[in-house]
């Protein structure tokens, strides 16, 4: 981007910023092949208290677009996820100057948990693309934003989506050779919600019945891989990795980088996260590390009253401190502004003029 051009971009935002924007909400339409898209963007309309689910949010619900800082990002939730546990992060980017757009994957979210897994895994990275298109299309927000450059967030789920997009390569296959060599010590990441080990005499069976199912649905060996040139800077939070190839992530396509959580009960680090970023060294980054951390702190707000095994695996083991979580979204809102927000001299950046 030209220094003029920068200028001119990033003063933008801070005028959005200090005119006192709003945080807007609306929701894209679904069709017959994908879910709704809600949209998070600057406003300057006025933001009232919102009920979402468990979660009230003070938000411009269907307020008019401001111009911001001319770029997308798009959050890929987990399993069983929402638009709305990703609100803070969502805030925070928009605070910022980003539009930020979150897909319902289908069949693997709040309304719909159907399908989670690699069934799901296979679709995500492409109703990523979908996503983008549907914010390209929509006129609200076409002028404003300039597409050709997109971040991309994904947590859990969402951050094997995110690692697909930045050129992991994964099977099927792969996930089942994991679980038969795995199966003890990373039960949650290979059984999800279905039920868990607790020492006693039935857990010989339940291991038996796991591998069994999964030997059976996923044994397919064909390599999974997209890519979408759109996308140019990518961070997988506490991602789901086990099955991926993890030289695919020697050299990735586009800037990387990682949230880690010391404590993740979900989704073992030393199999998933931790193997990642040996695998990318120094040609990845890691963003921020929770050594206290679970599986559920990234997800801001928590659902409140979460019980049983989903409780045990997502919400916060004790001591961890929620204060550090802004901090941690400032950081993934500093790692897309150095990487959507320069490029090289005469390459066109700027937002298209309404």
């Amino acid at each position: 981007m030209k220094p003029f051009a920068r200028f001119a971009t990033l003063l933008a935002a801070l005028l959005c910023q200090a005119a006192g924007a709003a945080v807007g909400l609306t929701q894209l339409p679904a069709d017959a092949d994908h879910g709704p898209v809600t949209v998070y963007y600057p406003s300057a309309s006025a933001a009232q208290p919102l009920r979402r689910g468990p979660f009230t949010l003070t938000l411009a619900a269907g307020g008019e677009p401001a111009r911001g800082n001319g770029r997308l990002v798009v959050i890929s939730h987990g399993s069983g996820g929402s638009p709305w546990v990703h609100a803070n992060l969502a805030t925070a980017l928009v605070d910022a100057g980003y539009v930020v757009a979150m897909p319902e994957h289908r069949r693997d979210n709040y309304r719909d948990p159907g399908t989670p897994g690699p069934e799901s895994w296979k679709l995500r990275p492409a109703e990523v693309s979908h996503a983008i298109d549907a914010v390209a299309a929509d006129g609200r927000f076409a002028p404003l934003l300039s597409l050709d450059q997109v971040g991309v967030y994904g947590m859990s789920a969402g951050g094997h989506t995110a690692l697909s997009l930045a050129g992991g390569v994964w099977s099927p296959a792969g996930f089942k050779a994991h679980c038969d060599a795995h199966l003890v010590e990373d039960f949650q990441s290979c059984v999800g919600l279905a039920t868990r080990l607790t020492g006693g005499w039935l857990d010989g069976l339940k291991k038996w019945i796991a591998l069994a199912i999964i030997d059976h649905r996923f044994d397919d060996a064909t390599p999974q891989a997209y890519s979408d040139p759109r996308v140019a800077a990518i961070v997988a939070a506490v991602p789901a990795a086990a099955d991926f190839e993890m030289s695919s992530f020697a050299h990735p396509r586009v800037p990387l980088g990682l949230v880690t959580a010391g404590r993740d009960a979900w989704l073992t680090p030393r199999f998933h996260s931790d193997r990642v970023l040996a695998a990318c060294a120094a040609a990845c980054e890691l963003v921020a590390h929770l050594p206290d951390g679970g599986h559920g702190s990234m997800l801001s707000p928590l659902p409140p009253g979460l019980t049983g095994l989903v409780g045990d695996l997502l919400n916060d083991p004790p001591g961890f401190d929620r204060s550090q979580l802004p901090a941690v979204d400032g950081k993934i809102v500093a790692f897309f502004d150095r990487h959507l927000l320069r490029h090289d001299a005469g390459s066109a950046a700027t937002p298209a003029q309404p």
